[in-house]
């Protein structure tokens, strides 16, 4: 092993950074603060914790979700792999045992010979080549040293918001049912039917429900990629029957007719024991979350073993600040990764952690970097997030929008979507012998 890199968190960005390094003879030291030290969000002392979501969304190529996580495990992620190895059902998705998952990752970085775990919290920046990976819930001794490498009202955050998790047992069959929408992979969701009724008397409680404290928190301040549902209720009576509760594609098989509105369930875990209310991130106190979530006919005796949650999201004005490698300009032995950059999302996140680890790798065994192209997906978000000029930068996720159109015409979306697919697979493999 030669030259010692310290990479902070042992989230997914931290972890990705942290193998491919040690994959390619960097020495690595991994700093993460828990158990020492835990986050509101937080629950479990293992690496690659997922808060939110055990999802890592769309598996499909027609989605560019889907295209990164395949470009990731053409390139050897450690992330991908492991998630491949714990998924669960969930139609098209790739959803993850959240349990199994964490301990396959903290297993492969524990045992990896190039890699050295430091516990406890990190609260200045160290001298040398490093890697800064503490997420959204940067600490706030951390956060002020970060903040200080920046001009003024260059560091930003938002609210973010985790889904309750009940348990399979406790939910009323009764009133649900095992599909995918549309039919769409196998039956992997359980779908909770509500009537105009049920669903108006819901929609009613949910929008006057109490909720925690947090402070400096307003609605603006909510990211609209993983807004809270109580939140989203509140901007009229419909918002929820036309989002996370829309009906359509899903009917119930006692009618043969769709519901006014369905709450789907998705798998937590590879047992089945778990599943999690999609799109029912909230903040909600906990006693308010399951007095109005009982409402929901086949949640009305449910079992909670964890109730939703509200905590800040900090992130880099990184148009600003970073690079395509995500280094910091003008300072580029400081290299930043995942979603304090800006990038929204677990396989975004992980993504950042990839191209980090391996184009630091790459400049510190005195290599040319591989400088991945806007027409693949990871190169598009790393060339997104450090496109200087843009003036109200938000965290997103990827999507084809970042990426050059194809240079013929493709009549329909999903086949114009695989086509950008396939030319961005064909760079990535182009790639690989270097990489």
């Amino acid at each position: 092993m030669s030259t010692n890199v310290t990479v902070i968190g042992a989230g997914l960005a931290g972890c990705e950074a942290a193998w491919q390094l040690a994959q390619r003879g960097i020495a690595v030291t991994l700093c993460e603060m828990k158990p020492q030290k835990m986050t509101p969000a937080h629950h479990s002392p293992g690496f690659a914790e997922l808060v939110c979501s055990n999802s890592l969304r769309s598996d499909q190529l027609e989605n560019a979700a889907g295209l990164l996580k395949e470009e990731l495990r053409r390139c050897g992620s450690l992330i991908l792999r492991c998630a491949d190895e714990t998924r669960v059902e969930a139609g098209g998705a790739l959803a993850v045992d959240r349990e199994g998952f964490s301990a396959a990752v903290t297993d492969a970085i524990r045992a990896h010979p190039g890699i050295t775990i430091v516990e406890g919290e990190v609260t200045s920046i160290p001298e040398g080549e490093v890697v800064i990976a503490s997420g959204p819930l940067t600490s706030d001794a951390l956060s002020d040293a970060i903040a200080g490498l920046f001009p003024a009202d260059s560091y930003l955050n938002f609210y973010d918001a985790a889904a309750p998790i009940v348990t399979f047992d406790s939910i009323d069959m009764e009133h649900a049912w095992f599909a995918s929408r549309y039919g769409k992979g196998t039956a992997d969701y359980i779908n909770c039917a509500l009537s105009e009724e049920e669903y108006l008397t819901f929609w009613k409680e949910l929008c006057a429900a109490q909720e925690a404290e947090v402070h400096g928190f307003e609605d603006k301040n909510v990211f609209e990629g993983c807004m809270p549902v109580e939140v989203m209720a509140r901007r009229g009576v419909q918002t929820l029957s036309f989002g996370p509760l829309k009906p359509k594609g899903l009917p119930d098989p006692k009618t043969g007719r769709e519901p006014y509105a369905v709450v789907q369930l998705r798998r937590d875990n590879a047992a089945g024991t778990l599943y999690n209310l999609v799109g029912f991130q909230t903040h909600l106190k906990w006693g308010e979350q399951k007095r109005v979530f009982s409402l929901i006919p086949a949640l009305a005796h449910a079992e909670y073993v964890r109730y939703g949650v509200m905590h800040r999201n900090t992130y880099l004005n990184s148009p600003q600040l970073l690079d395509r490698y995500y280094r910091v300009r003008g300072n580029e032995r400081i290299t930043f990764a995942g979603q304090i950059t800006g990038v929204e999302g677990y396989v975004e996140s992980t993504a950042s952690g990839f191209l980090a680890g391996v184009e630091l790798a790459r400049r510190l065994l005195g290599r040319e970097p591989l400088d991945f192209p806007q027409e693949t997906a990871t190169g598009a978000l790393a060339l997104y997030v450090s496109r200087e000029g843009i003036g109200d930068f938000q965290p997103m996720n990827v999507n084809f929008g970042i990426m050059p159109p194809l240079d013929h015409r493709v009549k329909g979306k999903r086949e114009k979507n695989a086509a950008l697919s396939r030319r961005a697979l064909a760079v990535i493999d182009g790639l690989r012998e270097r990489l």
